[in-house]
């Protein structure tokens, strides 16, 4: 089966790739790339505000997917191993890279992505921001939250947003064409070879409520499986910490 053609859009500058793609939606025919020299009005999970400084990446892929929320969501993960993929590319190794619940990617314990998933319709956007040259202050997040890092502090490595696209592309269509023809299994297990702390104490943490437990696994719905002192729980969303 011949895989849908992909169209890359390269911008100078935007207020969100993200809207910028959902803008775009009713002329779709296929897969679509966004990628954005700087964001003005960049966001991340839960509305909150993700700066763009120029030389990070700022990239959004549009699709359109007949398909339910709960199955949506689930490409978070793919963004996650796609991403992971790429980094290696361009770093030319793995080493320092890990998966954080539920799809940041982590660099020697730092935050190196976010990850944000939009849906509408049919339409599904995935957002993704990485620290390819500049991250922020540590005190631009909130306590106890993961510190920012960027790939070129960390290793060294210069990567341009559009070489890094180069390598992330790719990496997406091959998780996706794996998850269309066998499902959630080999993404889970693709995942988990590559989690941070499994097997170790974690905060989950969902609007009041706090949750510390021993993470074990995700499950086949990519619910997080925390073992608490009352009983194991799957937890569908939530901000982690370690």
């Amino acid at each position: 089966m011949c895989s849908d053609p992909v169209t890359r859009v390269e911008l100078a500058s935007v207020d969100s790739t993200n809207l910028e793609a959902f803008r775009r939606a009713p002329d779709l025919r296929g897969p679509l790339w966004i990628l954005a020299g700087e964001q003005t009005a960049g966001k991340g999970r839960r509305a909150r505000p993700w700066t763009s400084p120029p030389g990070n990446f700022y990239g959004s892929l549009a699709q359109r997917l007949d398909e339910p929320p709960a199955r949506l969501g689930l490409r978070s993960f793919i963004a996650a191993l796609a991403l992971y993929d790429a980094f290696v590319a361009v770093v030319g190794n793995g080493t320092g890279f890990a998966l954080k619940w539920p799809n940041d990617v982590l660099l020697n314990g730092g935050k190196l992505t976010g990850i944000l998933l939009e849906a509408s319709g049919q339409m599904l956007v995935i957002g993704m921001g990485v620290n390819l040259l500049h991250a922020p202050p540590a005190s631009a997040v909130e306590p106890g939250a993961v510190a920012p890092v960027s790939l070129l502090g960390e290793t060294g490595v210069r990567v341009t947003p559009a070489r890094f696209l180069d390598a992330l592309a790719p990496a997406m269509a091959h998780w996706e064409a794996i998850f269309r023809a066998e499902g959630f299994a080999p993404i889970r297990t693709a995942w988990l070879s590559r989690a941070a702390r499994i097997g170790e104490k974690i905060i989950a943490r969902t609007g009041s409520e706090t949750r510390e437990g021993i993470f074990e696994t995700i499950d086949q719905d990519g619910n997080l499986v925390l073992c608490m002192a009352s009983g194991t729980v799957a937890i569908p969303a939530a901000d982690v910490f370690f």
